[in-house]
């Protein structure tokens, strides 16, 4: 057993406008944290230079000699396999960026990279609703869906570390496109907070004479929060709008469940702020799409980790996971 009661790790959540990062310990409590804009640095050199010196003043104030034990750092298209962020779609940086081997030798530290949603379920099962499960699947619901497996207590990586792209499977097939990846009827189309303004709008112009309180919002100003206040106010369709998302990601979580049996599916991200508008329509279409033997079995929760703190903390997650890997 490795005592880590002393030990600190760095947490750097890279997003393709703002970083953020902090100190952490081993409780999951965040010692200091700052942000600096990621967009800024059209040189992937010049943003670790800048990463440095935002992070070295506390580091130095938080850190006694050798607790800080590495860097940990969730970014799009994180590879744990070879510390690179590859082809991501949202960074100024194009190409496969070697960010661990640059961090570890700017900071002379270990570092270790994963990709966000990842980050969030090794967080999760640090710090948060996954304590002492092995075996769980996260899912992150924000502008985007993304996901995290966990079997047997081992974050599901495949042969080369982008395995669990969840929001990328068809559960609709020929629906929706997705504007980034051109695919049609994914799940990220529908489930994320994007795929619910979409939804709103369709519904408004089915039925353009229905009474809705979105209609005093432009098309460009709908948001998955504007949809979700609209409902709590007995909107129709906003109602509706919730109830069918719902019902596509429960569909998709019964696949999910019937590949690898979990203990639990924890739901993160802005769009869970719905509350019971989202989960109830979820766990009815999730448990109806179940084989007799799945049904009632896999519980169906949100996530305990603050969403302004869960980035740091699944990021700084990383490291102990790092240490437990060297150990074993």
């Amino acid at each position: 057993m490795i005592d880590l009661s002393n030990e600190l790790a760095v947490g750097i959540d890279i997003g393709g406008t703002n970083t953020k990062y902090g100190i952490v310990n081993h409780r999951g409590e965040i010692m200091e944290k700052g942000e600096l804009r990621t967009d800024a640095y059209p040189h992937v050199k010049d943003y670790v230079d800048a990463l440095y010196k935002a992070l070295q003043p506390i580091i130095q104030k938080n850190g006694n000699e050798g607790s800080i034990k590495g860097i940990g750092i969730g970014a799009p298209n994180g590879n744990p396999f070879s510390g690179t962020i590859e082809y991501a779609p949202n960074l100024r940086w194009r190409g496969v960026i070697p960010l661990c081997e640059l961090v570890t030798a700017k900071f002379k530290m270990p570092s270790v990279i994963n990709n966000d949603a990842k980050s969030a379920a090794i967080g999760e099962m640090t710090y948060g609703a996954a304590r002492g499960m092995k075996d769980f699947i996260m899912i992150t619901l924000g502008t985007g869906v993304g996901s995290g497996i966990v079997v047997n207590g081992q974050v599901v990586y495949g042969h080369d570390g982008f395995a669990g792209e969840l929001g990328h499977t068809t559960i609709r097939p020929g629906g929706r496109k997705h504007s980034g990846t051109g695919m049609h009827g994914t799940l990220e189309t529908y489930a994320s907070a994007t795929g619910i303004a979409i939804t709103a709008n369709e519904m408004l112009d089915e039925d353009p004479k229905a009474k809705s309180v979105m209609r005093k919002y432009k098309r460009e100003e709908i948001t998955a929060k504007i949809v979700a206040e609209a409902a709590e106010k007995g909107d129709k369709i906003a109602e509706e709008v919730y109830r069918f998302t719902g019902q596509i990601l429960g569909e998709a979580l019964a696949n999910f469940i019937m590949f690898s049996s979990p203990e639990a599916i924890i739901l993160f991200g802005g769009v869970i702020k719905a509350g019971d508008l989202i989960l109830k329509p979820t766990k009815e279409h999730m448990e109806k799409n179940l084989l007799p033997i799945f049904q009632n079995k896999v519980k169906l929760v949100f996530s305990e980790l603050k969403e302004a703190d869960a980035a740091i903390l699944g990021a700084s997650a990383l490291v102990w996971e790092m240490k437990q890997d060297i150990a074993s």
